[in-house]
């Protein structure tokens, strides 16, 4: 039987439902002691925070990958599985496949619904992650997410809805593979990179949307507060209003790298479009346009970049993998 170390960190499938219908956190996790996953795997399980997902911080995210590091080189662990909220499952998910350098799999879950809601799924996710953490063919793949019967890879997962159990889904590429009732698929691999292991806490890197008519101030705001970095998530492929470029111009020369990602749900974004404010002008002007990544995922791998001393063509680079 397969030795699995599971790390809870809190989140709805941590909670239960009172009596005027309010989700509050328990004292003791449901999903701890269950009998029926002692027939699955051993399991060793660690709590090294208990909190809502929208509390998490870059620090909490650093503290579990150091005691995932830390428990991994004191016992031979055959996998991981972290229970997490929902809300920022896929940014835990991604610094850690960003930063963790681990052949053994990693698997984040969670729920939708909590523990003693009609339709929970918080212990057939988790079940479904064990199970997944115990298969050979999920070594050397990356962090990955498992939800309601998929498997996806922390670089592509995002939440899709704010209630519906089958959230999780990676726009343009789907899942990695599936589960079912007494087997699991995997379809394809997953691009693989080689970890940046250095993080900074103290890192700062802001998230914006753009929208028509986008003003250069609040461009300029990040580089006034002392940012270390910018993502903008830019209207289509990769584009932004001309009133927003006396800002862009201002950070770049103060030497604050901006990233360029896509506020549109399917695609990537490049600079095709040679006109004020087109992608194409933006790449000239020294912009990196990222492949693929939302807002948030970009936000991570910047901070991750930055702490690690890229700079220039190497975070060009970076962001193409």
């Amino acid at each position: 039987m397969k030795n699995i170390l599971v790390m809870h960190t809190g989140g709805t499938i941590s909670m239960s439902e009172n009596a005027q219908g309010v989700v509050t956190t328990n004292d003791t996790n449901p999903m701890s002691n269950i009998e029926i996953i002692q027939s699955i795997a051993n399991i060793t399980e660690k709590h090294p925070f208990q909190i809502p997902s929208p509390h998490m911080t870059l620090k909490h995210m650093n503290i579990l990958r150091k005691s995932i590091i830390n428990e991994i080189y004191e016992e031979n662990y055959d996998g991981i599985v972290i229970t997490h909220g929902t809300d920022t499952l896929e940014e835990t998910a991604y610094f850690l496949d960003l930063t963790l350098n681990v052949s053994i799999p990693v698997i984040l879950t969670g729920a939708m619904r909590s523990s003693n809601e009609i339709g929970a799924d918080g212990l057939y996710n988790y079940i479904s992650a064990i199970r997944t953490a115990c298969h050979g063919d999920a070594k050397n793949k990356g962090v990955l997410v498992v939800f309601n019967d998929e498997i996806h890879t922390a670089m592509n997962v995002t939440k899709t809805h704010t209630s519906n159990t089958s959230t999780f889904q990676s726009p343009n590429y789907g899942p990695l593979g599936i589960i079912t009732k007494n087997n699991i698929y995997f379809h394809h691999h997953p691009l693989t990179h080689p970890p940046l292991v250095k993080v900074n806490e103290a890192i700062k890197v802001g998230l914006v949307k753009a929208h028509s008519d986008l003003d250069s101030d609040l461009i300029k705001f990040f580089a006034d507060q002392e940012y270390d970095g910018l993502v903008i998530e830019a209207l289509g492929q990769g584009n932004l209003s001309p009133s927003s470029l006396d800002g862009i111009q201002h950070l770049i020369d103060k030497n604050i790298p901006i990233v360029i990602v896509s506020r549109c749900f399917n695609g990537i974004a490049s600079g095709n479009y040679q006109y004020e404010g087109g992608g194409y002008e933006l790449q000239k002007m020294g912009l990196i346009f990222s492949n693929g990544l939302n807002g948030q995922k970009a936000r991570l791998k910047l901070i991750v970049a930055i702490s690690n001393g890229l700079n220039d063509a190497l975070l060009d680079d970076y962001f193409k993998r």
